[in-house]
């Protein structure tokens, strides 16, 4: 039986680098192996997918890191697209919310159960232009493994009708499930993977699963949630980037502790960096 994750308010986790000795304390003098979300994260959040551009600084940050302990970015954008936007070839990634996975060793791997889902995400983009076309704001972005509407820039006044659309497109095209996250929704098949299954994964895969490593997963969305969740079956550590006035809107996570933004994120991987 899964056992359901530990969830606290966003306002009572400690914040990381106020209480940066506790996070030593939970790493035990393990080797930290390192999992980033990109969006949110490593660059803020922008009204237009790819307006979100990693600065120089946060590149130098993540190549340090990543010369002394392992690094993957674990994100919901098509693997190739952040693995440009990040630019360190070093890395694993992750793309796709784990659906599409690249390690510097092994290339593109093999996951058993994740096929070629190219036809159906083909009627998911088309239900979701036709119902998203006239809407003033409304953003549809195509991923390999999943499609995205994005409604940042919708009107209060049109909210109904661009939910209304995404309804249809539920009741339309069978065999895909809903994810939401911070104004998107996102469509991907209906099938048992998620962020936290390819952390997993990837520990397995790269011997890291050991203990001589400590997992520890940044994200900031409720799509990373997954991940904060399977690291608390690990021994790992999360850190949610969000202020802790999320809370006051009754936000909870499984994260471990929590940064305010992403500047605190790479404040905190500086701090990590052996």
């Amino acid at each position: 039986m899964t056992t359901e994750p530990r969830l606290r308010n966003v306002r009572d986790l400690p914040h990381a680098l106020e209480a940066f000795e506790a996070l030593g304390a939970a790493l035990n003098g393990a080797v930290p192996a390192i999992f980033l979300d990109y969006d949110g994260t490593l660059t803020p959040i922008v009204d237009r997918p790819e307006n979100a551009i990693l600065s120089a600084e946060g590149r130098a940050v993540v190549g340090a890191l990543a010369r002394r302990v392992p690094v993957a970015v674990v994100s919901g954008r098509d693997r190739p697209d952040v693995e440009a936007l990040v630019g360190i070839d070093s890395l694993t990634f992750a793309g796709s919310h784990g659906f599409d996975i690249r390690t510097p060793e092994a290339g593109v791997l093999s996951l058993e159960g994740i096929g070629d889902y190219t036809a159906l995400m083909n009627d998911v983009e088309r239900v979701l232009n036709e119902g998203l076309g006239p809407i003033a704001g409304a953003l549809v972005e195509r991923k390999r493994f999943s499609a995205a509407a994005h409604y940042r820039l919708v009107s209060d006044a049109d909210y109904p009708a661009f939910r209304a659309a995404l309804d249809r497109l539920l009741e339309t095209v069978p065999g895909i499930k809903e994810k939401t996250g911070k104004k998107v929704f996102e469509f991907q098949p209906a099938i048992d993977w998620d962020k936290g299954k390819a952390v997993e994964h990837l520990l397995s895969t790269l011997k890291l699963d050991d203990a001589g490593h400590r997992p520890m997963f940044f994200g900031d969305d409720v799509t990373d949630e997954d991940a904060f969740g399977a690291l608390q079956g690990l021994g790992g550590v999360g850190v949610l980037a969000a202020p802790a006035s999320d809370g006051d809107a009754g936000r909870v996570s499984a994260a471990d502790f929590r940064v305010d933004n992403p500047d605190q994120v790479l404040e905190l991987l500086r701090r990590l960096t052996p």
